[in-house]
């Protein structure tokens, strides 16, 4: 594999949990790793066009629209339609492929249905298409292979892909105003040291007395941004490079979910958004048949919260060392007592994924209502 998250994609898709995946180069023999896009679309365009048009098309590439949730979710609708029509899985393919109209996932159906042919299971073909498609994606098709019901499968991928697409929208409306009023108060105050508080420096100076302490720091911090705002602007210009960058490293992407969970008023809708996503995925894969340490582990990676995901990491080893689900849960210390009951029941019962289905029901709707 190209690299260690591919290669753990391909033997997940094999049923097979690594423990350990180290870089091993030179050596002989080493699986090809599935080719990039623009490789395949230069392998289309090359016998059509020039050298020279094809570097210039191949360098503006990154600028053609990504594949989002939405291809993703009209992809799994439109191939459980013809599944269902008793359409062969190639021709299927095909015909996604070329009625497809964003040119990034073209080229990935393409690398698809070239791996469907060499003999390559769909799953691992889904696999190696690193960066498209995760490991709860992979370990679903992987169970509807196994179990002959791909066509429900993509069903179920469909709607999942649609839930997870109107969480995103309601955690991202919960942040959407602090935000908002954030920035406004800071233009607000940038606006009254440049223009307003200077328009009155010269009255106070005209009085010729004393000013109190709280008016001689404003007319200073007034004349410091009149005098160095430039110098604030390039701060804040570097401050916020540098903090993107540091959201993107793995400490960041943890600290950063855990602060999400900590924001007064959204804070609490963010989690219940991320518990409704958590709820849904752990229901569909139990539903689909995926054993419980593999659900976890693949759900782990559909809530988009590095802290969240790192405790339902930590639930998926304390189940693999034996523990019950519901004392994982509340190890995990992310769980509301709603959850924790819920999980319970289902665990002595049998039921787990109804009452998952009913969780994420719950807190779809108090999402909503707490907007």
């Amino acid at each position: 594999g190209a690299d260690a998250g591919a290669v753990a994609d391909l033997l997940l898709a094999r049923g097979v949990t690594p423990l350990r995946i180290e870089a091993e180069s030179g050596q002989a023999g080493a699986a090809e790793p599935s080719r990039p896009v623009k490789a395949v679309i230069a392998g289309w365009l090359e016998p059509a066009i020039g050298a020279v048009d094809l570097m210039l098309f191949c360098r503006q590439l990154h600028t053609l629209p990504a594949i989002g949730a939405v291809d993703l979710m009209l992809f799994c609708r439109q191939l459980h339609t013809l599944l269902r029509s008793g359409v062969p899985i190639l021709r299927a393919l095909l015909g996604l492929q070329e009625s497809a109209s964003n040119p990034r996932m073209r080229a990935h159906l393409a690398e698809v249905r070239r791996s469907l042919e060499s003999g390559i299971e769909l799953s691992m073909s889904f696999a190696q298409q690193s960066g498209l498609f995760n490991g709860f994606f992979v370990a679903m098709v992987r169970v509807g292979e196994m179990t002959g019901r791909l066509d429900e499968v993509f069903d179920r991928l469909s709607r999942h892909l649609e839930f997870e697409m109107f969480m995103r929208q309601q955690v991202k409306s919960a942040l959407r105003y602090p935000m908002f009023v954030m920035a406004a108060m800071v233009a607000a105050i940038g606006v009254i040291n440049v223009m307003v508080i200077p328009a009155f420096a010269t009255v106070f100076e005209s009085f010729g007395a004393d000013l109190p302490m709280p008016t001689r720091i404003l007319l200073a911090t007034s004349r410091f941004t009149v005098s160095y705002g430039w110098l604030l602007g390039l701060a804040l210009v570097a401050a916020g490079f540098g903090w993107n960058a540091w959201r993107h490293t793995p400490e960041g992407r943890l600290q950063w979910g855990r602060f999400l969970l900590r924001v007064p008023v959204a804070g609490k809708i963010v989690r219940k958004a991320m518990l409704a996503r958590f709820a849904r995925g752990f229901a569909m894969a139990l539903k689909s048949g995926v054993p419980i340490e593999r659900a976890l582990a693949a759900v782990a990676q559909t809530v988009e919260n590095a802290w969240i995901a790192r405790r339902v990491d930590g639930m998926r080893d304390s189940v693999e060392r034996g523990e019950s689900i519901v004392r994982a849960a509340m190890a995990a210390g992310v769980f509301t007592p709603v959850v924790l009951q819920m999980i319970g029941v289902g665990e002595e019962t049998g039921a787990i994924d109804e009452l998952m289905d009913e969780v994420a029901e719950l807190y779809s709707n108090e999402v909503q209502y707490e907007l």
